[in-house]
């Protein structure tokens, strides 16, 4: 019987969107900073965040990025933040040109994939994304179960 529990991210990742790949199809990634405050950079370095109904949006020449939950830290009572509050995104300007034509082309979105450190600095990396619909993502489930049946036929053969 398998474990329950919550999945644990890869090495190094703070949180994982893994619905993303299931709901579109990532075309493109980069990745850009987090402008943070004090007591999200602690919730985050804790694990406290969810990125499940994230994404980014292009407003006035600068990149936000809406409803990415960051719990509040315990520890910072009165000088807490909002867990849902937008968070500006660092990019350089010739991205956020690149990324204001894309997204302004029917269908595509930025979503966030992965929230992580590198070195002490918070990292999202964003992924430009074109939404899939129910055939898509039936078509994608039985590759991926046909693969599995190989890989099994494979490991009882040998």
């Amino acid at each position: 019987m398998a474990k329950k529990g919550k999945r644990k991210a890869a090495p190094g990742d703070v949180a994982t969107n893994r619905q993303a790949s299931y709901r579109y199809e990532l075309l493109d990634k980069l990745e850009a900073g987090l402008q943070l405050q004090g007591s999200e950079v602690k919730s985050l370095r804790d694990g406290k965040v969810q990125l499940k109904d994230a994404y980014a949006t292009v407003r006035d020449g600068e990149v936000w990025l809406m409803s990415m939950h960051i719990a509040p830290y315990p520890a910072a009572s009165r000088e807490n933040h909002d867990p849902e509050r937008p968070r500006k995104l660092l990019l350089h300007r010739r991205e956020i040109e690149r990324l204001m034509g894309k997204t302004q082309e029917r269908g595509l979105t930025l979503v966030p994939t992965r929230v992580y450190f590198k070195g002490r600095n918070a990292k999202v990396e964003l992924a430009l994304a074109r939404g899939k619909d129910v055939r898509d993502k039936r078509r994608d489930i039985k590759a991926r179960e046909q693969r599995r049946e190989i890989e099994r036929a494979l490991r009882e053969r040998y």
